[in-house]
């Protein structure tokens, strides 16, 4: 499997945005130069694998999400993790639903 470096990017811009870190903030709390995270969050650059790690624990994502987009979180209970696992697909359309309304409320 080949990585997507600009769909990783893109995850990486998005959530960024959604915590509400300018690029240059984010690129000086990872250590990092403002042209190289934007060159990672336009495809161009591919990050060293400690700058990959750095981003995702400033952005509190786990790697797989920025790799692969699936949003996982060390903090979810395991019983929930099990539970969506059991989950038809309509269901989890339903549940994907509720979560993004669920944090499109607490968006400031």
């Amino acid at each position: 499997m080949e990585l997507d470096y600009e769909a990783m990017g893109q995850r990486i811009a998005k959530r960024r945005v959604h915590m509400g870190l300018k690029q240059t903030r984010l690129a000086e709390q990872a250590g990092i130069s403002n042209n190289y995270l934007s060159g990672i969050e336009r495809g161009k650059e591919k990050p060293s694998l400690e700058v990959l790690m750095k981003l995702c624990r400033l952005l509190k994502v786990t790697p797989d999400y920025f790799l692969l987009g699936n949003l996982c979180s060390n903090n979810v209970p395991q019983n929930i993790v099990e539970g969506l696992r059991l989950c038809s697909e309509r269901d989890m359309e339903l549940i994907y639903a509720m979560i993004q309304h669920m944090v499109d409320r607490n968006q400031p």
